[in-house]
């Protein structure tokens, strides 16, 4: 399991993702789930990666390899996002038509998202949710943001906070407690979390961090939400029903 986030903001996006890949009994394992395509003054290109990370390192790897080898269409020379995530989605079903029916013969399911977004010169920043079957939707300044993973847990906090015209350091602090949120209450999700903010037109990927659990910022964040809770639950009227 994971969580990642991905977020379309006037001022640009913002991504983010944990690392853990494995949470047994024992044995506990991380892998970055962030990707990033850079041409420096000309794109750049993030994908988040949730599911089966056999899965997911396949298409990311295909991805790269038609960009090292200048093989046809790739994520290089693209001509917009619409472009990249259909190059996307057709590695998906690529690597679905290769390993689908192994999969199954082992009793496992094909599954694999990607949160796909960015910016080529000469549109604006675009996001887009790419499904296991390939096809995929893009967000809109009325729906600006997606989730892959474990979910349910940090959507409360991000549908009550974020909007599209959302400051990008509110953003910031409202990805953070979101995924605060997950890691309390799902062991399958935890940091180090990789952070990627992107200003539009920058077209530079220069502002990238990994959060660790003893993060001095992330560690004010978390501290401040949790007492914040806790006053504010104690100063709510109690019920007078009985």
């Amino acid at each position: 399991m994971t969580y990642c986030i991905a977020l379309l903001l006037d001022e640009g996006l913002v991504f983010a993702s944990d690392t853990r890949t494995n949470a047994g009994v024992d044995q506990v394992a991380t892998f970055p789930k962030m990707n990033v395509f850079e041409v420096t003054g000309e794109r750049v290109i993030t994908l988040l990666t949730a599911g089966n990370l056999a899965i997911t390192q396949s298409v990311i790897s295909r991805l790269r390899e038609a960009v090292k080898n200048d093989s046809g269409k790739h994520l290089h020379n693209a001509t917009s996002l619409f472009e990249v995530a259909s190059l996307v989605g057709s590695e998906l079903r690529a690597v679905f038509e290769h390993d689908a029916e192994h999969l199954k013969n082992h009793n496992t399911d094909f599954n694999a998202s990607i949160l796909l977004g960015g910016q080529i010169k000469g549109e604006k920043p675009r996001l887009f949710n790419i499904y296991s079957a390939g096809n995929f939707i893009e967000s809109c300044a009325e729906t600006p943001y997606f989730q892959i993973g474990e979910t349910k847990y940090g959507k409360p906090i991000v549908d009550r906070v974020v909007r599209y015209n959302s400051e990008m350091m509110d953003v910031v602090k409202c990805v953070l407690i979101s995924f605060d949120s997950t890691i309390r209450s799902n062991v399958s999700v935890a940091a180090p979390i990789d952070l990627l903010l992107y200003r539009t037109d920058s077209f530079h990927a220069n502002c990238k961090q990994r959060i660790t659990e003893t993060d001095a910022y992330y560690t004010t964040v978390r501290k401040g939400w949790a007492e914040g809770l806790k006053q504010v639950f104690h100063e709510l009227p109690s019920p007078d029903w009985c």
